[in-house]
């Protein structure tokens, strides 16, 4: 590794994914991880704000990091989106796993309950639709690739003319 690292070569390069070598199922069960450990984290990080909250006076309750907004709204942001990507990775990779019903209702439950405590921790001057915002982009643009794809698609199927479509 440290002579990888002295020539200039890439030390990455053995862990990188490779198509002809990794079996989709270890692939499946790595992404779950990865994923399940950013959920995990901003979750945590947005149920317990850093800093912690304001135990006495008139912010009792709020996250004491909310006293900088602009450093704020990009931690309740960032965090929101990690938190929302994390999620669009689980929902599919799960599917048609036993108990995806399950699974889905659980990951509303906990989108629901980060809300409801990042709601409830945010000050009332911060804007909380910023962080709605941020959690339906992944959403959004997970829409409008799929969108596009089967535009594109539907669009080269029409015009492939190993099909006998000449449009």
């Amino acid at each position: 590794m440290v002579n990888r690292l002295s020539s200039g070569k890439s030390w990455y390069k053995p862990f990188q994914y490779k198509e002809d070598v990794d079996k989709p199922g270890d692939v499946r069960n790595i992404l779950l991880v990865v994923a399940t450990l950013i959920a995990s984290v901003t979750f945590q990080a947005g149920v317990n704000p850093p800093g912690g909250v304001w135990q006495e006076g008139d912010h009792a309750g709020r996250a004491s990091y909310a006293s900088n907004s602009a450093a704020y709204y990009v931690f309740l942001i960032s965090n929101t989106l990690a938190l929302a990507t994390s999620i669009l990775v689980i929902i599919p990779l799960t599917y048609k796993f036993p108990c995806h019903l399950e699974i889905v209702i659980a990951t509303i439950s906990m989108t629901v309950t980060y809300g409801s405590a990042v709601f409830s921790v945010t000050p009332h001057e911060i804007r909380f639709r910023y962080a709605i915002a941020a959690f339906a982009v992944p959403f959004i643009l997970r829409c409008l690739i799929q969108l596009f794809k089967v535009l594109v698609f539907k669009n080269d199927h029409k015009s492939d003319p190993e099909n006998g479509n000449n449009e």
